[in-house]
C-alpha cells in the first residue's frame, strides 16, 4: 500500500514540475509572441484601462482622457485640437498614433521602462505605470499667432530658437480635431473617411512632411555657397551677370521680376531677389559645391527627427548646367519642408551653425519627476561664421529697403528673404508665397527666433500672391510674439 502511495506522490510531483515548466514557458519564453498576437485583445484592454499621460504646452496640458465606459475604457481628448494637431497628432483606438503621440507613445501609455522604479520591474511584475507627461518646446502665443495668420489657408509656419534648436511654433493649415478619431465605432470611421477624402488634406502635416519648391528663399543657400567658395569676395561688387541671362546650353532666357539686375552685386540680388545673378552664381560654384552647401543646411537628409520624422528636402546630386542654374534659385527639382527653410534662416541668425531642432523639452512621470531631457546638440555647420555675418547684413537690408519691408519690427533687427515659387505644368499653378526671417531685439545679445512661412493660397491670383505680401505679415506676427516673450523673460 505504501509503495502505491509513493508512486502516486512521485507522479503528482512530475505533473507539478511539468505544470511549472509549461507555465514558465508561456509566461516567460512565449510572453512576447503572445503579446504581439493580433487575436490577444487583453493587450488593447490593458492599454486603455488607464488614462493616457498628457502633452504639455507652456505648462498646460493640451490633451486629456475621457472615460467611455466601454471595454476599451479611456479615450483621448484634445483641448484646442486643430491648433495643436500638427504637434500632437492623434492617439486613436482604431487607427493608432501619429506625431508626438506616436514618438513618445511609451511614456504617454505608461509602458516605457524608464517610468519603472527599478530596472526590469515591469517585466517581472507584468505591471504598468501611470502614463507619463511630455513637455514640449512650443510657446502658445507664437503658435496662436501663426494659426491666426494662416486663417485656414493652405500652408505652414515653423518658428525655431536659433541658439538652441527649440521649435517654438509648428502650424499646418487647414487643420483638424484629432479627438474625432479617438474611439471606436461608425462615427470614428466616418470621420476618418471624411478627413482623408478632403481635397484640402487637413491631416497632412505641411510643416514637417510636405515639401515645396522654395523659390527665392533658397537664394540664401546659394549666396552662402558663393561666399564660402570664394566665388564672391565683395558683396557690393558687380557679379558680371548679363541680362538677359540665357540658361547654359539652351536658348531659354531666365526672367527677373525685379529691374536693374544686370551685372548686379550679390547685395542687390538678395535685396531685390534677382534670379539671373543667383542662377549665375550657382553655375559658377558648380554642382559639387552647390550639393555640398545644400547638404550642410540639411537637404537630402533622410534621418531627421524632431522626434517625429521629417520628410527629406531635396537638392539633386546630378544635374546639367541649366538645371543647376534653376535649382540655385529654388526651382527645377529643389524642394524643401517649411522646417528645412526655418533651419536655413536659423543658420544665418546663429553665425552659421544649425542647432538640432526638437519639439520635446523633457518627459516626466505622472508625478512630475523628470525621466529624460533633450539637450542642445549641434546639427550642422552650414557656413563659415564670417559668411553668416555678411548674410545677416544682406537679409536686414532686404527687410529695411527691399522686398521684405512688411516684416519690419520697430525696436528689432529683422533679416528676411521673400520667395514666390513657381510650380505646376509649365509653371501655370498659383505660385507658393514664402518668407524666411529671423529677429533680434535691439538690446538682446542674440536673435530670439527664426521663422519660415509658406502659403499655398490656391484662391489667390498669380499677380496678388508674393512672399512679401502674403507670408511676411504672418512671420512678423510670430516674431513679435517671440520678442515680447523674450523681453518679459529678461525683465520680469
Amino acid at each position: 500500500m505504501v509503495r502505491y502511495i509513493r508512486r502516486a506522490a512521485a507522479l503528482c510531483l512530475v505533473l507539478l514540475v511539468a505544470l511549472l515548466v509549461n507555465a514558465a514557458r508561456v509566461m516567460v519564453f512565449e510572453a512576447g509572441s503572445l503579446d504581439d498576437n493580433p487575436a490577444n485583445r487583453r493587450i488593447a484592454i490593458d492599454r486603455y484601462a488607464k488614462p493616457r499621460g498628457e502633452i504639455v504646452v507652456d505648462g498646460k496640458p493640451v490633451t486629456g482622457s475621457r472615460d467611455s465606459g466601454q471595454q476599451l475604457r479611456w479615450e483621448r481628448t484634445y483641448r484646442q485640437g486643430p491648433l495643436y494637431a500638427p504637434l500632437t497628432g492623434y492617439a486613436s483606438q482604431t487607427y493608432g498614433t501619429t506625431l508626438v503621440e506616436h514618438a513618445e507613445d511609451g511614456i504617454l501609455a505608461g509602458t516605457d521602462p524608464m517610468l519603472a522604479p527599478l530596472p526590469l520591474w515591469d517585466d517581472l511584475t507584468r505591471g504598468r505605470r501611470p502614463g507619463g507627461d511630455v513637455v514640449t518646446t512650443i510657446r502658445a502665443p507664437l503658435q496662436e499667432a501663426a494659426f491666426r495668420g494662416l486663417d485656414g489657408k493652405r500652408g505652414a509656419v515653423v518658428a525655431i530658437e536659433p541658439s538652441s534648436g527649440r521649435i517654438l511654433a509648428l502650424v499646418s493649415s487647414p487643420s483638424y480635431d484629432p479627438g474625432v478619431l479617438s474611439g471606436t465605432g461608425r462615427g470614428v470611421k466616418d470621420a476618418w473617411r471624411r478627413l482623408n477624402a478632403s481635397p484640402n488634406q487637413p491631416m497632412l502635416n505641411r510643416a514637417l512632411r510636405q515639401t515645396y519648391p522654395p523659390g527665392s528663399t533658397f537664394k540664401i543657400v546659394t549666396a552662402a555657397a558663393a561666399l564660402d567658395a570664394g566665388v564672391v569676395r565683395d558683396v557690393e561688387a558687380p557679379t558680371d551677370t548679363p541680362e538677359p541671362f540665357v540658361l547654359p546650353g539652351t536658348r531659354q532666357v531666365l526672367p527677373n521680376e525685379a529691374t536693374g539686375c544686370g551685372d548686379a552685386s550679390l547685395a542687390s540680388a538678395i535685396q531685390w531677389s534677382c534670379n539671373t545673378v543667383m542662377a549665375g552664381l550657382g553655375v559658377k560654384v558648380g554642382l559639387t559645391g552647390m550639393v555640398d552647401a545644400a547638404e550642410r543646411f540639411g537637404f537630402n537628409d533622410t534621418g531627421l527627427q524632431v522626434p517625429s520624422w521629417v520628410a527629406r528636402s531635396n537638392f539633386d546630386r546630378a544635374m546639367s548646367p541649366d538645371q543647376l542654374a534653376l535649382s540655385s534659385i529654388g526651382q527645377f527639382d529643389t524642394t524643401a519642408t517649411p522646417l528645412q527653410m526655418a533651419m536655413v534662416a536659423a543658420a544665418v541668425a546663429n553665425n552659421g551653425e544649425i542647432a538640432h531642432p526638437y519639439l520635446v523639452d523633457r518627459t516626466t512621470t505622472s508625478r512630475g519627476t523628470t525621466v529624460d531631457r533633450t539637450g542642445r546638440r549641434s546639427y550642422r555647420q552650414a557656413m563659415n561664421p564670417a559668411t553668416a555675418m555678411q548674410l545677416q547684413r544682406l537679409m536686414v537690408r532686404a527687410v529695411e529697403e527691399g522686398t521684405g519691408t512688411n516684416a519690419a519690427i520697430p525696436g528689432a533687427r529683422v533679416g528676411g528673404k521673400t520667395g514666390t515659387a513657381q510650380h505646376g505644368f509649365g509653371n501655370t499653378g498659383t505660385p507658393y508665397a514664402w518668407f524666411i526671417a529671423w529677429a533680434q531685439a535691439d538690446d538682446a545679445a542674440q536673435p530670439a527666433v527664426a521663422v519660415a512661412v509658406v502659403v499655398e493660397d490656391a484662391e489667390a491670383s498669380r499677380t496678388d500672391i508674393s512672399g512679401g505680401g502674403s507670408a511676411a505679415p504672418i512671420a512678423k506676427a510670430v516674431m513679435e510674439e517671440a520678442l515680447r516673450l523674450e523681453a518679459e523673460a529678461r525683465n520680469p
